[in-house]
């Protein structure tokens, strides 16, 4: 079992560190440390062919809810805590091959949630062809924060948590 999430910790950080490079950041936004102390989830997509049968991991994407300060159309500024997406990556060899968007779809599902209503951190510019093609993601808000939210965002159904101060 020790053996088994060593493995898993290592894949973790090989898969971030690839991210990291793709996305031409200093460090890896996602490790397996950090996946161990924080209540983000980490989505893996496997192909179980891969690596002469014993499978390997070709993408990843990581969500988490972050409180933030989300500017709308009109420039009001609301506090709250959406499901943002903190990390993405789908390894090169396997990128066009539609793994990506499946591991998105699978996402999405999972957590009952439209990608307008997502807050985005720092997309790549592969990351927002990505979304414009399969989802039509194309009007920013614009942020002071480092994430990208999209039209449609503050509408109904996103499950947000506001905060409202009292005070």
């Amino acid at each position: 079992r020790a053996l088994l999430r060593r493995q898993l910790l290592e894949i973790v950080d090989k898969m971030g560190e690839a991210s990291a490079k793709a996305q031409s950041l200093h460090g890896a936004i996602t490790s397996g440390r950090k996946m161990e102390v924080s209540d983000h989830k980490l989505y893996i997509m496997k192909d179980q062919e891969g690596l002469r049968g014993n499978g390997s991991v070709v993408g990843l994407l990581k969500t988490g809810r972050k409180r933030l300060f989300v500017y709308d159309l009109h420039g009001k500024q609301h506090e709250m805590e959406p499901l943002c997406v903190l990390d993405f990556y789908v390894h090169e060899s396997r990128q066009r091959t539609g793994c990506g968007k499946r591991l998105f779809e699978y996402m999405l599902q999972h957590e009952n949630i439209r990608p307008c209503h997502l807050a985005i951190d720092r997309p790549s510019h592969k990351f927002s062809q990505f979304l414009q093609k399969h989802y039509h993601l194309r009007n920013q808000i614009p942020q002071t924060n480092n994430f990208v939210v999209y039209e449609g965002f503050l509408n109904q159904n996103g499950g947000y948590i506001y905060f409202i101060n009292f005070g």
